[in-house]
């Protein structure tokens, strides 16, 4: 699945990581507190959005970043983390993504089986995300705290469009188990680098999910944050052809209870 670069990426990080983590000196952890709730927004704009339904040679190829555009368009999410021990918690995420945008067809698109001509056409892409993860904390130093985990997604997806009289939907909701992979560097007292990720590769399809973000402490309980956040994947199955590439420029609040 891996090419040669690839492994050797990987390779590459897996040492750096041991040896910031054997680097990093254990201190004793402050209990976290129990409750957290995290505020993100900003635009997204889609890099790549390939979609073909079906997946045959009824349906047409074709880009809805050609038909609509790039962007952005405004998008937003919340997380409520729960930590029931030292070193474990709850994390549920709401993630609403909808886009509705009025475009041109380059040429005819066999679409959802309806036929759709060259010209204006109104195009939705939606793409909600509803997450649990489970998180535990294995390091915790100085400067470091890593966590890994496993989330549970709920994926409720739409690709729609409407022309005239003509109009075809195809809707998607499904389970996605992910892997969880998160830390946390604190080069101060109040500033902090976080990277978060919730992905999955294999099979049909994949999904990513990834942030990174510089934050500053406002008080014990109050920070503020601004960062990258790239979500990519699809799948390419009979029923459909969907591969997305979106990017967000975030800034968010978290607030502890």
């Amino acid at each position: 699945m891996f090419g040669h670069h690839s492994q050797l990426t990987l390779i590459a990080l897996y040492w750096v990581s041991i040896g910031a983590l054997r680097a990093d000196a254990q201190v004793a952890a402050a209990p976290p507190r129990r409750l957290a709730l995290e505020i993100e927004a900003g635009p997204v704009w889609q890099g790549r959005n390939d979609v073909q339904i079906p997946n045959d040679a009824t349906g047409t190829r074709f880009s809805l970043v050609d038909v609509i555009g790039q962007g952005p368009w405004p998008a937003a999410r919340v997380y409520l983390s729960w930590n029931f021990s030292d070193k474990r918690s709850l994390r549920a995420l709401v993630a609403p993504l909808t886009i509705t945008e009025t475009g041109n067809l380059d040429g005819p698109v066999a679409f959802a089986t309806k036929d759709f001509v060259a010209g204006p056409v109104e195009a939705t892409y939606k793409f909600n995300s509803y997450r649990l993860s489970y998180r535990q904390r294995f390091h915790h130093g100085a400067r470091w705290s890593w966590w890994w985990g496993l989330t549970a997604k709920i994926r409720d997806a739409r690709i729609a469009l409407a022309q005239g009289d003509v109009s075809a939907a195809k809707d998607d909701l499904g389970f996605v188990p992910l892997a969880h992979l998160a830390w946390e560097w604190r080069p101060t007292t109040n500033w902090r680098a976080t990277f978060d990720a919730d992905a999955l590769a294999g099979g049909p399809g994949r999904a990513e999910d990834v942030a990174l973000k510089l934050s500053r402490d406002l008080g014990e309980r109050t920070r503020l944050a601004v960062g990258y956040r790239m979500v990519e994947g699809g799948a390419d199955v009979d029923e459909v052809y969907n591969f997305a590439w979106l990017h967000y420029a975030v800034a968010s609040l978290y607030v502890s209870f």
